[in-house]
């Protein structure tokens, strides 16, 4: 039997609210590629599954069975869209994680540009979430043996919260102002191994204008990531402070080869270097970086807990995970945007998800 959305609920404005910046996600970033375009758009898709994320639907069939059951829902939030099949929807499933962080971004953008949303300031940091399934030894990896109940496309990471993990890896650039409202602005999901000196390059030429200071732990110190901070493709100033602690290497304090001999670039490196540990051990950016611990930080441990993410992610594979990830953390964006619409503290973020 047909069932309707529950009464009174947000769920209608919440889906108003993704369907604008997906389906404008969509539009400034349409699918490529030989072949017709596909009947169903792909922010449809995108707004179904954040919707069935929003309710802790953790198995796709689950998702599209509520979606099912609801069908006059569907025809009053999506006019004129056909409503897709099962097999469409499981395809399509693991496929549209690029259109999230784009709608992801056009909305941390719209706070930004209405107030609601500090980006002077802000942290980057990534955060391990463990795989489904046993786990996959090191001796049976190098052997290539595929046992059962085990998640091939898991890889070992570290880090000093969560130890090893066998699983995933998000990584979130929030915003880290004095007003302690952390807006998620861009987000990305991988596996638990991939280097967050590779993976936070290109999140920082979509970082808004009105960023400053980008703060971020010591697993990101390097010379790479410090000049994409705060240097151009044309070699120009972006206006930007990169604030990181650096890593304790056998070389530090040692006396090193003669400045004479080091090549042009490599002083170059080391004179940006040495500016941007000048600056982080200055007065003003020590207080600058102690917003790291109260925004970004607390951020992970609080839209894990929203959605039950605090021990392991809810499918198999990279493919389906990235999708709910990133789909995750558009959501509570979502959530912030309605809350700042009705003027709500963001403390009710549960309650109404709980309504939901």
């Amino acid at each position: 039997m047909e069932q309707r959305a529950r009464d009174g609920a947000p769920l209608d404005e919440l889906v108003r609210i993704a369907v604008q910046f997906c389906r404008l996600a969509e539009e400034r970033h349409p699918r490529r590629g030989p072949g017709r375009p596909p009947v169903i758009p792909d922010w449809v898709l995108a707004v179904m599954v954040m919707v069935a994320v929003m309710l802790r639907k953790k198995a796709k069939s689950a998702q599209y069975a509520w979606w099912n059951n609801r069908r006059g829902d569907f025809a009053r939030w999506f006019v004129g869209q056909k409503f897709p099949g099962r097999s469409t929807f499981f395809d399509r499933y693991h496929r549209i994680h690029g259109l999230f962080q784009h709608a992801l971004v056009l909305q941390g953008q719209e706070a930004v540009r209405k107030g609601w949303a500090d980006a002077q300031c802000v942290a980057i940091d990534k955060s391990l979430i463990g795989g489904r399934g046993r786990p996959w030894s090191r001796r049976d990896r190098r052997q290539n043996k595929r046992r059962k109940r085990v998640d091939h496309d898991t890889t070992w990471g570290y880090s000093k919260h969560h130890g090893w993990v066998q699983g995933y890896s998000t990584e979130v650039i929030v915003t880290a102002g004095p007003d302690r409202i952390n807006w998620p602005l861009i987000a990305s999901a991988d596996t638990a191994s991939r280097s967050e000196q590779k993976s936070c390059l290109d999140k920082f030429v979509r970082l808004p204008k009105e960023t400053r200071f980008v703060l971020a732990d010591s697993g990101y110190d390097s010379n790479a990531v410090g000049e994409a901070v705060e240097w151009d493709a044309h070699g120009q100033r972006t206006g930007c402070r990169f604030l990181c602690p650096e890593v304790n290497r056998p070389n530090n304090g040692k006396s090193r080869q003669p400045h004479p001999r080091q090549s042009r670039e490599r002083q170059h490196h080391r004179r940006l270097r040495e500016a941007r540990r000048t600056y982080f051990l200055s007065p003003h950016g020590r207080r600058l970086y102690a917003r790291r611990k109260v925004s970004v930080e607390p951020f992970h441990s609080h839209w894990k807990h929203l959605f039950d993410l605090d021990h392991r992610v809810w499918h198999w594979g990279l493919a389906n995970n990235r999708t709910m990830l990133v789909a995750a953390i558009f959501a509570y964006q979502t959530l912030l945007t309605y809350n700042h619409r009705h003027r709500l503290r963001s403390t009710c973020i549960k309650a109404i998800l709980d309504a939901l």
